[in-house]
């Protein structure tokens, strides 16, 4: 292992840490720009060869647990943080069973993958945008924290990332009305989407679960709302995944990338490079962790894009892990030294230095926050690493009086969007319910458990077991609840000498709880779905486990939950260096040339699942560092 930096000698417009989403769409506004770019990722390169990525598939297939990581190599060099390393936080003494080092009370239960492409990997897909008030919550509701831009400021780069990821929806199906939100203010309703816009592609169908659940729509469901009882209505999911393509109706039928205008129908990247490939959803049933097809966007698709666009002016490195940003007397970044190891899972490595005009870490909420603290940045406000969120997701399930046919397609289509907004906002959290379509694999892990279930304990086999199996399995329904959390000071990601990885690099510890918010809101959907299980006449199956890791109490009653994925918060943006990290466009307040992009912007969370907001501000974040470098090159 040296010791000594080698100093590379290529100067750089921009250094990105991070080749996810984030990552990716600001390299390619960047690199299309005519800007010199690097990109520098930790982990593996997971996609450039159709090989590579089938020998993903087959430890899929072979994996005993499906997790969202389980397709992908975990290196003890460079470990991600693991769904299987999440157990109860006991005692005063940290968990260190993962990658996390967790201090509790309850377990941050949520994980991601340090890989070229980023989580984006084994996402789901789901491609929401926030509601208008999720941006004013301090306003409002006298929650959380106000953002420094509007929901109307956003707009055009949610336009950009809908383009970018390739989100399947209809317009007239997800404005607010449509969707049946009680918006807190009308003016709201008005100016959702801009006029002749509409999605790149068509919807993906709804499945056969969302019709049963469509039979509760026009219930009235009564949750403190000062404007009444809500009125149920399933609503079609917006998705990153192929569907029919759909030709702009605006733009003269072609949408911008970086500064040049050009028909997004036309083939991305290379001619034939395997990023690219990508057919239309078959409905395999995996899409966490994988599709087989690459039907769902994933980051290398941006990434192979803006490889295409820059040429010679961009390079990637992988295996190159960001260990520490340097600073000069005037707070301005200098240079960023990483360790470059050859062989994965093997602590040996070469330290390199390079430097550039201006620097962008996109490597998550958690790593962003991890490198920034190791680095001593970002001080002054103090709010480094704080305000950590998640989506607390919790589920119930049932056995639904007639088969419904779950495990098909992908795994949710639908979902009841009406308790996203309204003025109950300023007593409990509001919550999306996504409409499951794999019955109780997450909740239960079926269909595995209903076999040794039947077999173990009812001792059935043949036909009787086949029957049986049937008839359980196909009237198996599942409902997530995704509850709103608000920024807390002391939920946080912090460093600690005493744990390093095995290259010697910082693990984040992370601190965490449900406050009395979230558990209301959750407790509230819980009866939520008791009502709408009543009205179909599903038997409720749904039983928490007190042993379970995510298990909570709030009003005498039990109740479990599971992290979502949605890492947000951490270096939150605001209109004070006092009270952020910082601005409205994601540069710091503390170093004018340096930028953390992601979720980890996010100063409230609200109920979309964060990937379309993180794509949009990385949109606009770019658009800022193009404007800085030009004003630096006329200084």
């Amino acid at each position: 292992m040296s010791k000594d930096v080698f100093e590379e000698d290529r100067f750089y417009d921009v250094i990105i840490v991070g080749a996810g989403i984030s990552g990716g769409i600001v390299a390619k506004e960047l690199a299309a720009a005519g800007q010199t770019v690097l990109i520098l990722e930790a982990g593996a390169d997971h996609g450039e060869t159709w090989q590579t990525y089938r020998s993903y598939l087959d430890q899929y297939y072979l994996s005993m647990a499906k997790t969202p990581n389980s397709p992908y190599p975990n290196l003890p060099t460079l470990p991600s943080p693991s769904v299987l390393d999440i157990t109860a936080v006991r005692g005063t003494q940290p968990d260190t069973n993962g990658y996390f080092v967790q201090k509790g009370p309850l377990p941050f239960s949520s994980n991601y993958l340090r890989a070229y492409g980023g989580t984006m990997l084994h996402w789901l897909g789901t491609s929401l945008r926030m509601m208008p008030a999720d941006f004013e919550m301090q306003t409002r509701f006298g929650k959380g924290v106000d953002w420094p831009i509007s929901y109307q400021d956003l707009r055009p780069y949610y336009e950009r990332a809908e383009w970018e990821i390739g989100v399947s929806a209809d317009v007239t199906e997800q404005t607010p009305e449509a969707l049946g939100i009680h918006l807190t203010q009308p003016e709201d309703h008005t100016a959702y989407f801009a006029e002749g816009y509409d999605y790149p592609m068509h919807p993906i169908p709804s499945s056969y679960v969302d019709g049963f659940f469509a039979k509760a729509d026009d219930m009235p469901i009564d949750i403190g709302n000062d404007d009444g009882p809500v009125h149920l209505k399933v609503s079609n999911t917006p998705q990153g995944r192929n569907s029919t393509p759909r030709r702009p109706k605006a733009k003269g039928g072609t949408f911008p990338v970086g500064d040049e205008v050009r028909d997004p129908f036309v083939p991305r990247g290379a001619t034939g490079a395997f990023a690219f490939m990508g057919q239309r959803c078959e409905g395999n049933s995996s899409c966490i962790p994988i599709c087989p097809i690459q039907a769902k966007y994933n980051a290398m698709k941006t990434l192979g894009d803006a490889i295409y666009l820059g040429q010679d002016r961009l390079r990637k490195v992988t295996q190159a892990v960001a260990s520490r940003v340097e600073v000069g007397e005037d707070g301005k970044i200098t240079g960023i030294v990483y360790k470059k190891y050859p062989f994965p899972g093997v602590a040996q490595f070469d330290l390199r230095r390079v430097r550039a005009r201006q620097y962008v870490l996109a490597g998550g909420a958690v790593e962003n926050v991890t490198l920034a603290l190791a680095s001593n940045l970002c001080r002054s406000s103090g709010e480094l690493g704080r305000n950590l969120m998640d989506h607390p997701y919790m589920m119930c399930w049932g056995a639904a009086p007639e088969p419904v046919g779950p495990f098909r397609g992908p795994g949710s289509t639908s979902s009841y969007a009406n308790f996203r907004d309204g003025d109950f906002r300023g007593r409990k959290g509001a919550f999306r319910l996504e409409i499951g379509n794999w019955g109780w694999n997450f909740a239960a892990g079926s269909p595995n458990s209903d076999v040794a279930r039947l077999v173990e304990q009812d001792n059935l086999y043949g036909t009787a077991l086949r029957d049986k199996l049937h008839h359980d399995v196909q009237r198996q329904v599942r409902l997530g609840v995704l509850v709103e959390q608000l920024p807390q000071a002391s939920n946080r990601v912090t460093i600690d000498p005493a744990y390093r990885t095995l290259m010697g690099d910082f693990r984040p510890v992370i601190a965490y709880d449900l406050d009395d918010y979230s558990r209301a809101g959750l407790a509230t959907a819980r009866d939520v779905c008791k009502q709408i299980f009543q009205r179909l006449g599903v038997k409720d199956h749904t039983a928490y486990d007190p042993n379970s890791a995510g298990y909570f109490t709030y009003n005498g009653k039990g109740y479990t939950f599971w992290g979502a994925g949605h890492l947000v918060g951490t270096h939150r943006m605001g209109s004070s260096r006092d009270t952020s990290v910082t601005n409205s466009v994601s540069q710091t307040w503390d170093h004018e040339n340096l930028w953390m992009v992601g979720c980890g912007s996010m100063p409230t969370i609200a109920t979309s699942n964060p990937t379309l907001t993180l794509a949009a501000l990385a949109f606009r974040a770019a658009d800022a560092i193009k404007l800085a470098l030009k004003e630096e090159a006329v200084a």
